[in-house]
């Protein structure tokens, strides 16, 4: 977790958040999809097709306009960051305690983060800032944490993976929603996809 944390923050330094989504969500499928073939778990042709659905759509929804290639630090930083998270959801299939093991995952990360973190920091950042870090981070994402390993038990590994594809979608239709954000035909298209790729894994295998 720590590693994803660290990672993740880096590589934003440098990447346009629609990039560093994207090589995160594509490493997290290459690494959940890669372990359940380790393990020989059965994988039905319609979750391949599904996840190859969703992929393209994210790719439309996320890919950069610009010809510019992404910086290698920072994009190696979020393939950290995505072998790390997939790791952690990995782990998380056998997990009966989930909010206790997110709340141990956070206070075991807290002394490394702050380590690589502080150094950083030239400046006491306002209070208003501090406060909403801080909500962010340890209320709302803990328990979106919590939350992902209480169902992670109940999901097939590769259904674990694909569903996570769904997490740029639905912050782009909040920007829409909650920051005016233009809603345009390449976002309803790849919003589309991502979602029919989500459905078309979901269908039982014959």
């Amino acid at each position: 977790m720590a590693i994803y944390m660290i990672g993740f923050s880096w590589a934003y330094i440098t990447l346009d958040a629609g990039l560093g989504a994207l090589i995160l969500f594509g490493v997290l499928q290459v690494v959940v999809f890669g372990w359940a073939v380790i393990e020989r778990q059965n994988i039905p042709p319609m979750r391949w097709l599904g996840a190859g659905i969703a992929l393209v759509g994210l790719c439309i929804l996320l890919w950069p306009s610009g010809a510019t290639p992404p910086p290698a630090l920072g994009a190696l930083s979020m393939t950290a960051a995505g072998i790390s998270w997939a790791a952690y959801t990995l782990l998380g299939r056998t997990e009966p305690d989930a909010l206790g093991a997110t709340a141990s995952n956070f206070l075991l990360c807290l002394p490394t983060v702050a380590l690589v973190a502080l150094p950083g920091i030239a400046a006491m950042p306002p209070l208003g800032g501090l406060i909403t870090a801080i909500v962010a981070g340890a209320i709302t994402s803990g328990l979106g944490y919590a939350l992902w390993y209480r169902v992670l038990p109940q999901l097939p590994t590769t259904m674990a993976g694909i569903a996570q594809l769904s997490v740029p979608v639905i912050a782009v239709l909040a920007g829409v929603i909650l920051l005016g954000e233009t809603l345009n035909l390449r976002l309803i298209i790849a919003g589309a996809l991502v979602l029919g790729g989500i459905a078309v894994s979901l269908r039982p295998a014959k």
